[in-house]
């Protein structure tokens, strides 16, 4: 992110302002008259055309070809963000709407995320992410074993956010199914409510305080846990695809290539979202803007607007709208910030 912007004058921030707003709304480049014309501005176009040229000798607007008007830079998007646009809050009967669509489908953390993704890819024409908390960081609610045969098991396994994962497992030796109930219950006497990337070191740590016969199970559910799946480390929901690819910035097969490779590599992508609250995850949503503040090189045609959602006011998770530079800030922000809050309020309720 940028260290500082320059200093402008009332008037410079003026025509700044209406350049921003009009590339925004016409993804065209913006020529003085246009700016004269649609903001009633007591300023001849030449005016306005001295002032264009002195924004672009300081890096903040530029010239696509010589005939043509100018477009926003980086830092010409960062100034308009930072210091001109407004967050623009969402409305009652909008609020309203995306509440009832969270807290109709309270089904698992999951499907509040998926739809988070979802809503804010309908809402912003844009593509919508929600990142999933961390698996290894859940605790485990409960487990049970079901017997499918002989030395088969099926393993159902729910954690605090709701989530259920279930694997069938192969048993070192017969067991019959009172043995099996009597293996289910220790295990969730002695597992619930511990985190489930520890399952196994929990086990282990206790194995040497029991009597024979608890022993004996305790050794029989580590061998089943050795068998369990470690947990995914991340998860990334992404919805609107489409809507960003028909942006005409990407109709360019350079751009278009760049937010494609980006997406097809989630940890690349987890990264450059998480990117967006590491230093202040306590401030609302935030604005990346290009290569240079998203620090890749090779994502210069994109944006990012994030905000963590919180359980317990610990940030646990990102979501955001991905898209091209010329995005509608203020709109976007709101958005984003609201549908934290909302997925905040919703996860919590779905733990109790």
């Amino acid at each position: 992110m940028p260290e500082g912007l320059p200093q402008l004058s009332p008037r410079e921030e003026q025509v700044l302002d209406a350049v921003v707003h009009l590339y925004i709304t016409t993804a065209e480049p913006v020529g003085a008259r246009v700016v004269v014309k649609r903001f009633n501005l007591e300023l001849s176009p030449a005016t306005v055309r001295n002032v264009m040229a002195d924004l672009e000798d300081m890096g903040l607007l530029t010239q696509p070809h010589t005939s043509a008007g100018r477009v926003p830079t980086t830092l010409g998007y960062r100034y308009y963000v930072q210091k001109l646009s407004k967050v623009q809050e969402i409305g009652l009967a909008e609020r309203r709407k995306l509440e009832r669509e969270y807290f109709s489908r309270l089904s698992g953390v999951d499907d509040v995320l998926r739809q988070a993704s979802h809503l804010l890819a309908l809402a912003s024409h844009q593509a919508g992410l929600a990142e999933a908390p961390d698996e290894r960081a859940s605790v485990l609610r409960r487990i049970e074993l079901i017997p499918i045969g002989e030395r088969r098991v099926a393993a159902l396994l729910v954690d605090n956010y709701g989530r259920a994962r279930s694997v069938s497992l192969e048993l070192s030796q017969p067991m019959t199914p009172d043995g099996i109930q009597r293996l289910n219950a220790f295990l969730n006497e002695q597992l619930a409510d511990q985190p489930i990337g520890r399952l196994t070191d929990v086990l282990r740590e206790r194995i040497l305080a029991y009597l024979e016969e608890q022993r004996q199970l305790a050794q029989q559910a580590m061998m089943l846990l050795g068998e369990l799946p470690l947990p995914s480390t991340e998860r990334l929901y992404l919805e609107g695809m489409p809507n960003l690819m028909k942006q005409p910035e990407f109709h360019s097969v350079d751009n278009a290539r760049q937010v494609i490779s980006l997406v097809e590599e989630r940890d690349r992508l987890l990264e450059v979202l998480r990117k967006a609250v590491r230093n202040d995850p306590d401030l609302g949503a935030l604005v990346l803007i290009g290569s240079e503040e998203l620090g890749d090189t090779s994502l210069d045609s994109i944006s990012l607007v994030a905000s963590p959602y919180r359980v317990n006011n610990e940030p646990v998770g990102v979501i955001g709208i991905l898209g091209p530079r010329r995005m509608p800030y203020s709109r976007l922000m709101s958005l984003v910030n609201t549908t934290a809050d909302i997925v905040s309020r919703a996860i919590t309720r779905l733990l109790g």
